[in-house]
This record gives C-alpha cells, sequence and structure tokens, in this order.
C-alpha cells in the first residue's frame, strides 16, 4: 500500500513543483488552480479530490469530483493531521526521503472518508528553480484525496491483471480470495483488498491426476512420475510469475507498456542518456475512436487499438512506446528534439490516418499529437504534464495536427479549460444555450414544409460562438447527450402548435449509442403534443451501424414509432451510394459544396445522379447552402424535393419565427 501512497504523491509533483505554481497560488488566482491542481489531476490522475492551503492553514481553493457527498468542512477533518506533520517537518528542514526521484516531503496516510477507505496526500507547494525564496514552514501545501473503492480497483485490476479486486471491510471467510490489509498510520487495518488468486496448483492437479492412479499399482513407479511432475511444476510456477511480472507492466491488448510500465522504462531511458541529448515525449490521442467503437462495437474497437499500435511501432523505430488509456498513447524518443521530433509526430499522423481494414469495414480515423522537450529523469512528470498540455492544444486546433509545447500554451489552456466550465455551466443550467430555426421549403411550390433546429451558445461575454466551436467541445466532454435534449425541447415547444410542419434535428453517433435516447425522444414529443411523424432526425455519415449495435436499434426503435430519419451532409465524407444499403434513411441531404459548384450550362451530373438514385431507392432529397437564385433554378429542373440556404432564409430565432407562421404570405419563398 505504500507504493499507492508514493504513487499518489507522485502524481501531485507534477504540478506541486512548479515556480509557477507557487506564484499563483500566492495569488490565490482560482482559475489557474482549477486548471492545473484541481480539475487537471482529476482528469489525467483520477483524484477524487484537491484542497490549496496557505500558509496559514486556509484553504484558497477545493474541488471535489461528482460531489460524493464530500464538503470542504468534512475534507478539512481529514486532511488536518497530515497538514500539521508536514508543516512541522518542513519548518524543522527535515528532508527524511527526497531523493532523485522523490522532490519534496510528503505526509500521507489511509483513512475513512465519508464511510469509504481513501488515501490522502499532502505535498508542499515550491519552486522548481530555486529561485524563489520561500520561508521554511510558510510554503502553500495541495492536499490529494483517492477513494479505493471507486474506479481505482478498475485501473489497479486492469494494471496488474488481478481478477475480481475489490475492496471489503472483511478479511475472506474462506481461500476463495487472496487478500492484502490496509493499515492506517497507526497501525489500525481499516479494510481488505480482494482478488481471486492465480491458482496454477490446479493445473498441476489435473496433469498428475493419470499419474496418480497408476501411483495404487506401484508406489515406486508413482514416486518417479511425482518427481518429474513437480520439476515441470516447478518450471511452469517460474513461466507463470515471469508472465505475471510482464503483464504488470504491459497492456495485455496490444503487448505495449502500460501506464506503469512506461513510466519505469522511460525513467530508466532518460537515466541512462546522454545528459547533453534531451529527449521528446508525444502524447498521442486517436480522433473519432470513440465513434467506431459505438457504432462497430468493442471487438473491433479492440482490433482496431491492436492495429494502430503496430504502425505507431512501424512509425516510431526505437521509441519507447506505452498505451496509458482506452485510446490515448505516449512515446520517448530518445534524443529527438525539434525537427526529429515534428517529423515523428507529422508521421504518425500520417500513418494512423491511413484506412483500417477492420473484419469487412473500412474504418477511418486519425490522431492528435501532443510533444514536449525532457531533458532527464527528474524532469519526466513535468515534460508529461506539458506534453498533454500541448495534446490538448493540437486538439483544440482542429483534427490530425501536432503542436509542440511552449510556454503561451498554460495561458491558452487556462482559456479552453474556463470555456469548458462555462459550456458545461450553461448546459446544466439550461443558460445561453438557444435554439435557431432554418426553415426547409419544397422545391417545386416554394411552400414552407419544414424547419431545422439548430443550437447556438449566446456567452455573456463573447457573443454567439459558432456550433463547429461548442459542439465538438460539448462530445469531447461527454455533454452532446444533454445538449441535444435542450434543443429537441426547445424545438418541440416552439413548434407543437404548427402541425402541418416537419421538424429536424441533429443526433450525434454519442446520442444514438445510449440507451435511453428513443425513450427520451419519444416522452419528449409526448410531452409536447408532437406526433412523431412530424420528426426528422439527421444523422452523419460517419454513422456506421452493424445490425445489432445500439445506435441500429434506437434508429429501428424510433422509425417503428413514426420518427423519419435523413442523412446530413451527403458526399461531405466518404460516402458510396452502396453504403446507403445499411443506413436506413427517409431522405438524403446534400452536402453544400455541391450545391457551390452548380450553375446554369455547369455540369451537375453528381447532383443528378445523388436525386435518380434517392427517387431509385424511394427517398427525398434536400440541397443544403442554396445561396443564389441560379442555384435555386438548377435543382428544381433536376428534380430536388426540398431546398434550404440563405438564399431562402438565414436561421431565425423562434419570435422571428413565430411572427413568419402567423403570417401565411410569408410561409412561401420567392
Amino acid at each position: 500500500m505504500s507504493k499507492l501512497q508514493i504513487g499518489i504523491a507522485h502524481d501531485q509533483e507534477s504540478a506541486t513543483v512548479w515556480d509557477d505554481a507557487v506564484v499563483k497560488t500566492r495569488e490565490a488566482d482560482h482559475e489557474w488552480m482549477e486548471v492545473n491542481l484541481g480539475s487537471w489531476m482529476n482528469s489525467y490522475f483520477q483524484h477524487d479530490a484537491l484542497v490549496v492551503i496557505d500558509s496559514e492553514n486556509q484553504p484558497i481553493y477545493h474541488f471535489i469530483a461528482g460531489g460524493d457527498g464530500l464538503s470542504l468542512n468534512k475534507l478539512r477533518q481529514a486532511y488536518q493531521p497530515q497538514v500539521a506533520r508536514l508543516r512541522e517537518r518542513l519548518t524543522s528542514g527535515d528532508e527524511t526521503g527526497v531523493t532523485d526521484q522523490v522532490l519534496t516531503i510528503g505526509e500521507s496516510d489511509l483513512i475513512i472518508l465519508e464511510g469509504r477507505p481513501a488515501v490522502v496526500s499532502a505535498k508542499p507547494i515550491v519552486s522548481d528553480t530555486g529561485d524563489i525564496e520561500q520561508e521554511p514552514g510558510q510554503e502553500h501545501i495541495h492536499v490529494a484525496f483517492r477513494f479505493l473503492d471507486g474506479s481505482f480497483t478498475d485501473v489497479t485490476a486492469k494494471e496488474y491483471q488481478l481478477d475480481h479486486l475489490h475492496f471489503s471491510w472483511q478479511p475472506p471467510e474462506d481461500g476463495e480470495y487472496a487478500a492484502a490489509e490496509l493499515h492506517s498510520r497507526n497501525g489500525n487495518v481499516i479494510g481488505y483488498f480482494l482478488w481471486t488468486p492465480f491458482q496454477p496448483g490446479r493445473s498441476v492437479f489435473y496433469a498428475t491426476l493419470p499419474s496418480t492412479g497408476i501411483a495404487i499399482v506401484g508406489v515406486f513407479v508413482s514416486l518417479g512420475v511425482f518427481s518429474l511432475v513437480l520439476q515441470r511444476r516447478s518450471v511452469r510456477l517460474e513461466a507463470s510469475h515471469a508472465q505475471l511480472r510482464h503483464l504488470a507492466h504491459h497492456d495485455p491488448l496490444t503487448g505495449l507498456l502500460n501506464r506503469v510500465g512506461f513510466s519505469d522504462a522511460a525513467i530508466a531511458e532518460l537515466d541512462a542518456s546522454n545528459p547533453d541529448e534531451p529527449s521528446s515525449i508525444l502524447f498521442i490521442d486517436l480522433d473519432r475512436f470513440k465513434e467506431v467503437n459505438d457504432t462497430f462495437g468493442h471487438p473491433v474497437g479492440d482490433e482496431l487499438i491492436t492495429a494502430v499500435a503496430v504502425r505507431l511501432r512501424h512509425a516510431l523505430p526505437g521509441a519507447v512506446i506505452g498505451r496509458i488509456g482506452g485510446d490515448e498513447f505516449t512515446a520517448l524518443l530518445p534524443g529527438a528534439t525539434g525537427e526529429r521530433a515534428a517529423g515523428a509526430a507529422e508521421q504518425v499522423i500520417r500513418d494512423l490516418s491511413e484506412p483500417f481494414e477492420l473484419q469487412g469495414n473500412r474504418v477511418k480515423i486519425g490522431a492528435s499529437v501532443g510533444v514536449a522537450v525532457c531533458d532527464d529523469a527528474t524532469e519526466f512528470p513535468e515534460a508529461s504534464r506539458k506534453a498533454d498540455i500541448a495534446l490538448y492544444h493540437a486538439k483544440a486546433a482542429g483534427r490530425g495536427r501536432f503542436a509542440i509545447f511552449g510556454k503561451h500554451m498554460d495561458d491558452l489552456l487556462q482559456g479552453r479549460r474556463k470555456m469548458e466550465r462555462e459550456l458545461r455551466a450553461a448546459i446544466d443550467k439550461k443558460v445561453q444555450i438557444e435554439t435557431v430555426y432554418q426553415p426547409v421549403y419544397a422545391a417545386d411550390t416554394g411552400a414552407l414544409n419544414g424547419v431545422e433546429a439548430l443550437a447556438r451558445w449566446r456567452h455573456p461575454k463573447q457573443g454567439v460562438i459558432s456550433p463547429d466551436v461548442f459542439v465538438p467541445l460539448a462530445e469531447e466532454l461527454g455533454i452532446i447527450s444533454e445538449l441535444g435534449r435542450i434543443v429537441l425541447e426547445q424545438a418541440c415547444e416552439a413548434l407543437g402548435p404548427y402541425q402541418d410542419l416537419t421538424i429536424s434535428i441533429n443526433a450525434s453517433p454519442l446520442e444514438l449509442s445510449s440507451d435511453a435516447y428513443p425513450l427520451h425522444v419519444l416522452s419528449t414529443l409526448a410531452k409536447f403534443g408532437v406526433d412523431p411523424d412530424r420528426l426528422e432526425i439527421e444523422i452523419t455519415e460517419s454513422l456506421q451501424l452493424e445490425e445489432k449495435s445500439q445506435a441500429a436499434v434506437a434508429i429501428a426503435t424510433l422509425r417503428a414509432a413514426g420518427v423519419s430519419f435523413a442523412l446530413d451532409d451527403f458526399g461531405a465524407g466518404y460516402s458510396s451510394f452502396g453504403r446507403l444499403q445499411n443506413l436506413h434513411v427517409d431522405r438524403i441531404k446534400i452536402d453544400k459544396s455541391f450545391i457551390d459548384a452548380l450553375s446554369p450550362g455547369d455540369s451537375s451530373a453528381v447532383v443528378q445522379a445523388i436525386i435518380s438514385m434517392a427517387r431509385a431507392k424511394g427517398l427525398q432529397t434536400t440541397a443544403e447552402g442554396v445561396e443564389t437564385l441560379e442555384q435555386k433554378m438548377v435543382l428544381q429542373s433536376l428534380g430536388c424535393d426540398a431546398l434550404q440556404g440563405f438564399l431562402l432564409s438565414r436561421p431565425i430565432s423562434r419570435v422571428e419565427l413565430h411572427a413568419m407562421l402567423d403570417r401565411p404570405r410569408e410561409r412561401e419563398c420567392l
């Protein structure tokens, strides 16, 4: 258990041994502490609660993940003994335990917090350069809490291949489980970790069963055979132990190093490297992996991860490579900085952008990469943090990019994290999120026959933020379903009384992959008195469906209730007419890129083919982005069913929409 406490303290040092941390905590910069000492420690290291304490032992910042019934007062009661001991040691100049790998002293203990076992760890916030003068004992202190009965057991079980690992207040009553006692600082047992032990003896027993039968006939023969079996058993046990040691440091799916193994191997490599040749750390995050996993299922997702590992080995020869999360990889490039590191990042992006052939499916993903320079082993935690920040910036700039850490990134990251918090708050409180409505007109008569509902974020200081910015952010944060619910409810409330109009909404693959999505849609329609056949849900080309996937089930359920589906932006990605055989939709929305190329006399063969194919399959067509009269005329001549775009109407507010709907003459476009 001491290893766990050391690990948490080591995590803290990635942010507490830092000049910026000393300065920002002295300034009580709440936003900076939130980004670097709170939410980041939670998202990256899974710490459940964090507190920053000033020189007077007063908390100036705290973070609590998910609530968990905790309060600052409860945390204060829990951390006071550790903070008091640490303050006393700091004042006396005690540096017991400080090594090349442990940068500062600390105090930790195993406690029971709100009826749950937890580690509490206190570390001082100190200068990494020594350029900032700090009076011993007056340092600010960072306190981390980590529950032992939550996600910790899942992570530990996976990393160390411990079957059925769980926390228990009582020791095992029989031999079914192996157990490890958890002792607090004063020696009290606060609980037990239990897991199903590895039992090579069973296989030995069954292997020797025939021999024991022979032993009944001949004892001497049996002894000889048994001796041979024991020898073989010893060999098998040694092999099993070696396998367990390997699994403790490697990812079982890809064979790459896991988080623990990568950290150990990277530090060893840096220790042995030439100090005059800095190395680079790459953080690699797959783009669109979750969509693939949700669409095709976990077996295809696992096959994809394995294939990615193969390509990374090819792209980064000589690198130390690890898989540190579901779709997250990291690599250490010994002696590589500057152009070499940038070239390696570009190679990774190129290789991972090539399509994968998986179980008969052609899957295209991508990757974003963050790069940071690491001078030596002592810099490894800080360099890892910087690489993670650089990755964050690469993803913010768009998919398929890399970024090399620069000092300006901390400030930019704070802005990004601030936007995350503000978007969460806007969606949680259902404020600032507005729905606007773009009319859709029949191409032949010009009559208004539907409205597409679109989300807008009206920020109190920044004004209207583009959906291209906040919708992908909502997807990354896992709150896209909540955003979709707001739009659906606002649209149904606004358009419920207008029975002759179709309501169109957009649904992301993440929403469709939720078990609750069909029920939520149908219950919302019922709440506002909207018939299901008035709702059209637009899905993207990236949604590829297995017959029994959750998304396919959701679409089938809603279609059976009368809801229709449209394929949005057809042709913008990698659509083919053949793919429509696997997508049960009622309408194709032709992407704006095709409409932009239309004018009288120009070739319109592609649009003509799309409309003809749709008719042959009994599908309706809508042209998006109609901006000129010439485009409208060509589309009408080609037989397109519906038109949508700025020529006809820009997206309008609810008030403007009602004003238009209540004046019949304005229901027709020119």
